[in-house]
């Protein structure tokens, strides 16, 4: 008898989308385990330096808590750094594709939607499903989400729309392409690219165009996200990656986000991006999420 495949997430939750397009939309969250880049740089006095960086995480004792939601939102580094350090991974779940679909719908129930229903039996309106990470386009993850994505259509409860919130540097595997231009659901990309001069990572590694240029194959739908803080390095490499987007066709929405993992970061610097992005003529985000519920894991 074969066994079923298992898979490692860090969360399954029922929240909103906070961030960009589908802001303030009722979502399924699944947070997949692992990452190919770390984003250490993130909140750093100086994020192109790592000589420099302070990571609390590292410092932290895992062995305090057995709950993801029982961690810290740390105000440097990736502020999911629990979905990829092997030192968390004790508190990460691990499940077959179809026991994460009912966790899902399990995730959704609630007094008004008893079954779980992504088209809510109350509102009428359709729910959303969001995969993110960690990385949610890892060759583990893809192959997770296909499976996940069967059950709930075997189940007739597939959601209206889908988003993937991506690093962008992930090539997609053909039965991951086969199967997301075969269904219904809207399937939308939310890329956010990851720059030097705010997460220190390389644009060698991080910034992969052509890569979007394949997923707008399998659905036209989708935003490009950036977080950056207030310092001119930061908006010069924004519009130059933007550039290069631009240049291999990907003419995807841009929305502008502040750097800070917790809302007294986000407040520092929140007014001074949002003007220097609408005055460009970008999209303007809010972590509402936070605003909503606070620091706090699994909202």
């Amino acid at each position: 008898m074969e066994i079923e495949k298992k898979y490692y997430y860090s969360e399954i939750f029922h929240s909103i989308q906070g961030e960009g397009h589908y802001t303030g939309v009722p979502t399924a969250w699944l947070r997949f385990f692992l990452c190919n880049l770390q984003c250490n740089g993130f909140g750093q006095i100086n994020p192109t330096d790592p000589g420099t960086y302070e990571l609390p995480f590292e410092e932290f004792d895992a062995s305090t808590v057995s709950r993801v939601e029982d961690l810290p939102v740390w105000d440097k580094g990736c502020d999911s750094s629990y979905t990829w350090s092997k030192k968390f991974k004790h508190l990460m779940g691990q499940k077959t594709a179809v026991e994460l679909a009912n966790q899902i719908v399990d995730t959704i129930k609630t007094d008004s939607n008893p079954d779980g229903l992504f088209l809510h039996p109350l509102s009428g309106q359709h729910q959303h499903l969001c995969f993110t990470g960690g990385e949610p386009l890892m060759k583990h993850a893809q192959e997770a989400v296909v499976g996940i994505l069967k059950e709930l259509k075997k189940q007739k409860n597939l959601p209206g729309s889908i988003t993937f919130e991506t690093n962008g540097t992930q090539e997609l595997t053909d039965d991951f392409v086969k199967y997301m231009t075969a269904i219904d659901p809207e399937i939308f990309f939310s890329i956010s690219p990851k720059l030097w001069t705010v997460a220190g990572e390389k644009a060698s590694k991080a910034i992969r165009p052509q890569n979007i240029v394949e997923y707008l194959s399998i659905s036209p739908h989708g935003q490009l996200k950036f977080v950056v803080g207030n310092r001119d390095e930061q908006w010069t490499e924004m519009e130059s990656v933007i550039k290069q987007f631009r240049d291999v066709g990907v003419d995807l929405p841009v929305w502008v986000m502040p750097v800070g993992a917790r809302e007294e970061e986000q407040n520092a610097t929140a007014g001074d991006v949002a003007k220097r992005a609408f005055q460009r003529g970008y999209n303007v985000a809010a972590r509402v999420h936070v605003h909503l519920f606070g620091n706090a894991i699994g909202t």
